[in-house]
C-alpha cells in the first residue's frame, strides 16, 4: 500500500522506522509538525520524525495549518491508500480523514477509552495504574474516539519513569501498527466500537500538575514524581525559596513519621544518598536523584554534602 506517515516526536519514530524496515509498504511521504526553537539559544530544531525521513530520502511535509483544505493539493499528489498517525500533534480535519481509501490510522498510548488525549502515559503513571497498553484504531472527528483494532497490554512496574513507559509502548505501538496494518491488507480487520461510559480523559501536562503536594502520601508522590521523570520533572520550593526538581524518589514502606508534612526528617549520605521527607498519612518518601534550581542533575549525597538542606527542613513552603 501507498503510505503516507503523520508523526512528530520520539515516540512516534518507533513506528516510522517500523514502517521502513518492514519494506513491505511505500512511505509515499511524511507530514511533521514545523521545527521549533529549543535550549537556550532557541536553536531552531527539527522534529526527530523528520530527520530519520529526510536520511532515508522520503519527502517531508510541514504544514502550518491543514484547516480549509490547506493540504488538499498535496493529498493529491501523494494518493496515499493509508494514512498512519503517531503522536502528531493536531486535529485532522474531516478531508483528511476521509481522503484514504484504507481510512486513517492512529496509535495511541493507552487501552482506550481509558486515557484518551494529550498525556496518557503521564497520567497513568501518575495515577498509579499496574497496567496501560495500546491501542490502535480507525480516527473519527472526535478526541481518540475512532472505532479500535487491536489492543496491547503493557505492565507498569512501580518503579518505571515516563522514559520506560515510553520507549516500552513505543517499541509495542510499532509492532502493534505492522499488525493493524497485515489485517487491513488481508481484509480480516475487526472494530469495536468504543463505549464512551468508560472514558477517561488525559489532559496535557500543566505546571501545577508538576508542583509537589506534601499532604499527600508518599505513594502518590513518588507516583507523580515518576510520571513527570525526566521531563519536564516534579518541582518543589526549599526553604530559601530556590526550586528543587525531583528525579527519582522511592517509597519508604518501613517508616512512619509524625513530622509535618514537608518536612525533612534524614539526610544519609551513603553510597548516592536519599533525602527523607515526610509526606501526608505519616508516610516517608525518599528522593535519590534531584535537580537543584541554577545546577545540574546530582544524586542526593552530592546534594547534601553541598548543605542545601538541613533535618528538621520543611519544603514546598
Amino acid at each position: 500500500m501507498r503510505i503516507l506517515f503523520m508523526g512528530t516526536p520520539d515516540f512516534a519514530l518507533f513506528s516510522l522506522k517500523a514502517l521502513c524496515e518492514a519494506g513491505r509498504d511505500e512511505i509515499v511521504g511524511v507530514v511533521t509538525q514545523p521545527d521549533k526553537p529549543k535550549g537556550r539559544g532557541y536553536t531552531l530544531t527539527p522534529p526527530p520524525v523528520k530527520v530519520y525521513a529526510e536520511e532515508r530520502g522520503i519527502p517531508v511535509f510541514q504544514p502550518t495549518t491543514l484547516k480549509d483544505g490547506a493540504f488538499a493539493g498535496e493529498l493529491d499528489s501523494l494518493a496515499p491508500d493509508l494514512i498512519a498517525v503517531v503522536a502528531y500533534g493536531k486535529i485532522l480535519p474531516t478531508y483528511v480523514l476521509d481522503y484514504p481509501k484504507h481510512g486513517c490510522i492512529n496509535v495511541h498510548g493507552s487501552l482506550l477509552p481509558a486515557y484518551r488525549g494529550a498525556a496518557p502515559m503521564q497520567r497513568a503513571i501518575m495515577e498509579g495504574c499496574p497496567i496501560t497498553g495500546i491501542t490502535t484504531m480507525y480516527m473519527a472527528a472526535g478526541l481518540d474516539t475512532g472505532d479500535m483494532l487491536l489492543k496491547k497490554t503493557f505492565k507498569i512496574d512501580e518503579d518505571y519513569n515516563f522514559e520506560d513507559v515510553h520507549d516500552g509502548l513505543g517499541a509495542l505501538g510499532a509492532e502493534t501498527l505492522l499488525q493493524t496494518i497485515e489485517q487491513i491488507r488481508l481484509g480480516v480487520a475487526v472494530r469495536e466500537v468504543q463505549d464512551d461510559s468508560l472514558a477517561t480523559y488525559a489532559a496535557k501536562i500543566e505546571k501545577s500538575d508538576c508542583l509537589i503536594d506534601f499532604s499527600k502520601d508518599a505513594q502518590t508522590i513518588h507516583n507523580t514524581v515518576r510520571g513527570l521523570s525526566p521531563i519536564p520533572l516534579a518541582f518543589t520550593k526549599m526553604p530559601n525559596g530556590k526550586l528543587l526538581k525531583l528525579v527519582r524518589s522511592r517509597v519508604c514502606r518501613d517508616m512512619h513519621t509524625d513530622a509535618a508534612c514537608g518536612t525533612v526528617i534524614a539526610l544519609d549520605d551513603a553510597g548516592d544518598g536519599r533525602v527523607l521527607v515526610a509526606c501526608g498519612g505519616g508516610t516517608v518518601i525518599s528522593f535519590e536523584r534531584l535537580l537543584p534550581e541554577g545546577k545540574g542533575q546530582m544524586n542526593a549525597a552530592d546534594f547534601i554534602r553541598g548543605r542545601r538542606l538541613s533535618v528538621g527542613d520543611r519544603l514546598g513552603e
